[in-house]
């Protein structure tokens, strides 16, 4: 029955009052200037609204929920506090910014978040001026606010406010502890909040995380100190020369009152306030209001819950830290998983890992605070006195594993390809160079998809290819990357980079009986008399369909080899190659910019073999964000792309 077309505007009416209704402030709210607008009474109803629409938006459209729900109030907050985006708030990592972005003009666009062609998943200087700083990878923000910070004084911008908002999950890592100690020495104003949840991805480990649980600050002290700031302010009687006296004196008070000696942050001549609730925004707000003007570096130590307001998130905060599709009114999770499809990667490696570790007691794992998203927390259940997880720490990771390797054991270290970059001088200095068999397999490789450019693993073929005394090599499927990981274990007298790609793999009956694979050694897929095909790693799979569908196309016959490794290069069918076919063609899911393509080119040049080589990998470029598919497909790496690749033929 059809409806009259009264009827139809009056249902749309009823319904554009209860989506105003359902988002009565945030709908409103554009700017931080719309935000500024509302009374202090208001702020609890907008942090609500805000929680319900990130629930809503992420339910639909997967993301990170469970620390962007801890940072409401602390972002609602800030921006009310702050005049962004001249004063500049720079947020870590950036899974925490989505009311940032809600709140900074980017709400209607919300529902694409992390999509192709839509807006970051992180802060990005690209996208929003209210964005100070791009991020993605942790430990990041006291370093670059620091810098931020010396600027404006630099240049006498003395109404200018600089915070740096980091988890305490980034205070496990190295970059963190540099910032804060240049920003101990030089002059500054900078504001750094610490939003401490007691998590990263994972509950974090470590002597950071139990120092901050046991950092107290006293109701008492806090207001003798705020008191006694206030008269003597009034008084004329503090000024910037006096003010290291007073902390000395505010410190010996501090360990008076909470019977506790100092902290770190005032050890370093660095402003110490809370910890307080970081979930209460007015008293945020006052807070910050009182101190924002304090001369001098300071720190705000908030104490928040990952998954606040989320009853599932709350319940459980690893699970709920990225969860995909959900039901928002029940909590229940859309599997996407389709029955008999093959298994995660990740799962792969979790359960070869803890096969062999049961048979070889030397084996033990090491990742930096990433045990769940390298499902190393399979070993972890059974064997964790032979898991380490060492926090948002890769470097530490690195030569960690190198002192495992030098005294005896077979240390698997786990570390995201993209995260890898940051341990790189760990693994030329302390590994490389001393030769010492360590099994670095780097998660993620490739195009990871929707968290974009800073987590695309695009690099490693490139960065690791050219340093002396390591071996790479790329499975094309999962009972490779279980030969791959019972060799390496069996060899131990090397350095091995096993790389492999996020998702999915090929294989629905993946636990073969795994075999030693022979270092440098690749296999012919298929015989072919007109154009050899090169591949390495999981872009053998696509190729493998490409060329099925273009030798039906065209007259064309296609030899396809999986090199499986990319140092060393197997000489043998690369000469073979060199000298029966005038046309090369080699993939790969790494830049092409000295990736394994070049490697390709450079021995045909260097063994002066007249052939036309033809490179196809990412290109020099940094790709956004998207799933896998689209990604690839955006480059030709896809299936119909690699089949255009070949008709060129």
């Amino acid at each position: 029955m059809l409806l009259s077309l009264n009827k139809v505007l009056f249902l749309h009416a009823i319904f554009e009052e209860m989506i105003e209704k359902e988002y009565k402030y945030i709908n409103k709210i554009n700017s931080p200037e719309d935000l500024k607008a509302h009374s202090s009474e208001e702020l609890p109803l907008i942090c609500n609204e805000l929680r319900d629409f990130i629930v809503d938006e992420v339910s639909q459209n997967p993301g990170h929920l469970g620390s962007n729900l801890g940072s409401v109030e602390l972002t609602v907050a800030l921006h009310y506090v702050f005049n962004a985006p001249y004063d500049r708030i720079v947020w870590d990592v950036g899974h925490q910014a989505y009311g940032h972005k809600i709140i900074t003009g980017r709400r209607d666009a919300f529902h694409t978040n992390r999509k192709f062609g839509g807006i970051s998943g992180f802060p990005s200087i690209f996208e929003s001026e209210y964005d100070a700083f791009g991020v993605g990878h942790a430990s990041t923000s006291i370093s670059a606010a620091l810098g931020m910070s010396t600027a404006s004084l630099l240049k006498k911008e003395d109404d200018r406010y600089i915070v740096a908002v980091i988890g305490d999950g980034s205070m496990t890592g190295g970059l963190a502890f540099e910032g804060l100690n240049n920003t101990s020495m030089d002059k500054n104003n900078l504001l750094i909040v610490l939003n401490d949840n007691q998590m990263a991805i994972d509950p974090i480990k470590g002597g950071i995380t139990q120092y901050l649980i046991g950092l107290t600050t006293s109701a008492t002290y806090n207001k003798v100190r705020y008191f006694t700031y206030r008269v003597l302010k009034k008084l004329g009687l503090i000024s910037d020369d006096g003010k290291r006296r007073l902390l000395t004196i505010a410190n010996s008070l501090k360990a008076t009152i909470s019977r506790q000696g100092g902290n770190i942050f005032e050890g370093l001549n660095i402003r110490y306030f809370g910890p307080v609730d970081g979930h209460d925004v007015n008293n945020m707000v006052k807070i910050l209001n009182e101190i924002k003007d304090f001369k001098g570096p300071k720190v705000l130590h908030c104490i928040t819950k990952k998954g606040k307001g989320y009853e599932p998130a709350e319940n459980d905060a690893v699970e709920w830290h990225a969860p995909g599709c959900f039901d928002a009114s029940t909590g229940e999770k859309k599997s996407g998983k389709k029955e008999n499809s093959p298994q995660l990667f990740q799962t792969v490696f979790g359960e070869t890992l803890l096969e062999l570790a049961r048979k070889n007691e030397k084996i033990v794992a090491i990742t930096p605070a990433m045990p769940s998203g390298c499902s190393m927390t399979i070993m972890q259940r059974e064997i964790p006195e032979r898991v380490y997880d060492v926090g948002i720490a890769e470097a530490h990771a690195v030569t960690f594993s190198a002192g495992l390797a030098k005294d005896g054991m077979i240390p698997f270290c786990n570390i995201y390809s993209s995260f890898m970059q940051r341990a790189y001088d760990s693994v030329i200095h302390d590994v490389a160079i001393q030769k010492l068999p360590v099994i670095m397999c780097l998660d993620r490789a490739g195009l990871v998809g929707s968290d974009g450019a800073t987590h695309h693993g695009a690099f490693d073929i490139a960065y690791m290819r050219c340093i002396p005394n390591i071996t790479i090599a790329a499975p094309r499927n999962e009972h490779e990357l279980r030969n791959l990981m019972y060799t390496a274990q069996l060899k131990n007298d090397r350095p091995l980079v096993i790389r492999y790609p996020r998702g999915n793999g090929s294989l629905v009956d993946w636990r073969n009986k795994m075999q030693e694979v022979e270092i440098g050694k690749g296999e012919c897929l298929k015989e072919g008399k007109d154009v050899a095909v090169l591949t390495i790693g999981t872009m053998a799979v696509n190729v493998e369909k490409a060329i099925e569908i273009a030798e039906k196309g065209k007259n064309v016959s296609f030899a396809h080899y999986d090199m499986k490794f990319v140092k060393p290069l197997d000489t043998e069918i690369l000469h073979h190659v060199g000298k029966n076919f005038k046309h090369i063609i080699t993939f790969e899911d790494g830049v092409i910019n000295g990736g394994f393509g070049s490697a390709v080119l450079e021995f045909m040049s260097d063994n002066q073999y007249p052939v036309e080589v033809r490179r196809h990998g990412i290109p020099d470029y940094f790709i956004e964000h998207g799933s896998p598919d689209e990604l690839y497909k955006s480059i030709g790496l896809d299936v119909d792309g690699i089949v255009n690749t070949l008709y060129d033929y």
